[in-house]
């Protein structure tokens, strides 16, 4: 079992940055994929930004590209997402979750963390 830990949300005004936090513990493993993913209300989820494990090979959305930067820290069995140059439209909750499989289903996810951005 696998549990994830998201910290680091909170309310900034846009513009500002925030830097979130995604920590692993439990049967933690070295390969697999792990994704940012947010939630705002009324509004479908949405994979944001992801990394495997050993390689890094992120990927971004187009609606955080150039502004979020995933990465991880294996030595901690921590993975951050630095957002940058917030927007209200990044206003959700933030989840991160693993594939330890490589299938691309996420078996494990974290309770969230809230960001909200204040025009």
């Amino acid at each position: 079992q696998v549990q994830l830990v998201e910290s680091g949300g909170g309310v900034v005004q846009a513009g500002g940055s925030l830097r979130l936090s995604c920590a692993a513990s439990g049967r933690t493993f070295s390969s697999g994929t792990m994704g940012w993913f947010r939630q705002a209300p009324g509004k479908e989820g949405e994979l944001i930004a992801t990394i495997t494990w050993s390689g890094g090979n992120p990927y971004y959305a187009d609606s955080v590209k150039g502004r979020f930067t995933i990465s991880r820290d294996n030595a901690k069995n921590t993975v951050y997402l630095q957002m940058n140059s917030l927007k209200a439209e990044d206003t959700a909750v933030y989840y991160c979750a693993a594939d330890n499989s490589g299938s691309g289903t996420y078996a494990y996810w974290g309770q969230g963390t809230q960001v909200t951005v204040s025009s």
